[in-house]
Formats: structure tokens, sequence, C-alpha cells
């Protein structure tokens, strides 16, 4: 068996069991686009979670649990006759190939860059009434500057050099400190501080570094680091000093927790 027809008789059997449990299963049967969604959400995180462990064997089940998702969600649809899973499959299908010319078409391109361009070109032909249409109201706040700041570069509202992004988040730092030191409203305070953290995610984006996962590297990091004063304190916590803490910190540090 080639490996196409491999893939489509593991789709369809998934499909199968889908419509199984949708008429079997008194918990599938109970499921509705509301309850699932959240469902869905933390699916998509664990597989987040498993990319970012570089384990594959999670990747590979995580993957299935959405793709599990995807087909409920068809398969209610279905049942209230608004779409099927083949037509889902197909509108996806026939918006690829209509957002690729230069693959289904006779337009060249020169790199991704004009790639991404031609995209939101498209999308703005294909009725989108703003480049900033297409990013999700729920995303994490530090992905949603990201994937504003990828869409509007591609129109042209952009920087023109790394060193313009660094010279914008000093002044952002300046403004941020100026409304600490001057005591204006918390309002004001935060605002200051947004504009430095969207001025951040514009610079790591400069410098091929994505904010969410560079600070989920952090976390992990400062997680891993605290269990190892945890784990090592002669005390309580709550008896220690900042310094014995710290000095615990940095022995983690000379034991390569990273």
């Amino acid at each position: 068996m080639n490996n196409d027809q491999a893939t489509s008789d593991a789709f369809l059997r998934l499909v199968n069991i889908m419509n199984d449990l949708r008429e079997k299963c008194p918990w599938d049967k109970k499921q509705t686009f509301e309850s699932l969604r959240n469902l869905t959400i933390e699916e998509t995180y664990e597989l987040g979670d498993a990319i970012l462990k570089q384990d594959f064997q999670e990747i590979k089940e995580e993957i299935g649990d959405l793709m599990l998702h995807l087909i409920f969600y068809a398969r209610m649809a279905a049942e209230q006759g608004r779409f099927t899973l083949a037509e889902a499959i197909d509108k996806e299908c026939d918006k690829l190939i209509h957002r690729h010319p230069h693959v289904y078409g006779n337009i060249q391109v020169a790199d991704d860059k004009e790639v991404k361009q031609n995209w939101e070109k498209l999308k703005l032909k294909e009725g989108k009434k703003s480049v900033l249409s297409g990013v999700p109201q729920s995303l994490p706040a530090l992905v949603k500057a990201y994937r504003m700041q990828e869409k509007t570069k591609q129109v042209g509202f952009e920087w023109d050099h790394v060193d313009q992004v660094w010279d914008k988040v000093q002044e952002e730092i300046g403004e941020l400190r100026e409304a600490v030191i001057d005591r204006h409203s918390q309002d004001k305070i935060e605002a200051e501080f947004g504009d430095v953290l969207f001025a951040l995610i514009n610079y790591g984006r400069f410098i091929g570094v994505e904010a969410e996962s560079a600070l989920e590297r952090v976390n992990q990091k400062f997680k891993r680091r605290f269990e190892f004063i945890e784990g090592n304190a002669p005390k309580p916590l709550s008896d220690m000093t900042l310094q014995e803490m710290d000095h615990l910190w940095n022995e983690a540090k000379r034991n390569g927790i990273h």
C-alpha cells in the first residue's frame, strides 16, 4: 500500500469512528460547538507544548487529537444542515489554489516575502475589509501583536532598518520611565508599559525571535531553577532570605539548569 492510500484509509477510519461515537457514545452525543471549543483550545496548547519539547511521539498524538476535533465540528455542522466535511475540505483546497498563483498559475515570485505580500493582497480582493481581519481576537496578546505586525508588514507598514526599531524600544522605555517617575495614573503607566512590550515584540521580529516562544523558554527556565531552590532549600522558603534563595539560584545556574 502506498503512502497516499494509507493516509486516505486512516483518515476515513477516523471519520467513521467519529460517526460511531456521535451516534452511540453518551458523552460525544451531548457535545456542542460551544462545549468543544475550550477543549480544542486546550488540545492546541498541548500540541504547542509538545512542539517546544520536540517530542515527536507527543506531537503525533496531539495532531491526531486536533484532527478528531475538526472532524467533530464538521459532523455537528452536517447534522444541522450547515455544511459537510467534504465541503469544508474542498473550500480550503480552492482557497489554497487561489492564493498560490505562483504554484497553480503563471505568477512569478522571488522569495517567501513576495508570497506573503501576494497572500494579503489576494485576501483583500476576496472582500476582506482589513489586513488585520484574519487575526483572531482571542489570540494571546503576545502572539496577536506579532501577527498584526507581520500582517501590516505585507502592505509596507514597516520600519526600514532594525536600528530604527531599537530606537523605538528605547523611546518607549523612556516614556514608561517618565510616567512612573512623574506618578502618572495607573492607566497611563499601563498604556506605556504596553507600548514597550509592543515595541520589543517588533524588535524581536526584526531579529528573528518570536516573543511568545522566547518568553515561554524563560518561563520554563525559571520554573526549573525555582524548583531546584525548592528541592535544595535547607528550611522552608518563607524562612529564607532573598540572599539565601539567590545563592541556590546561582547554584542551579552553575549546575547547568537552563
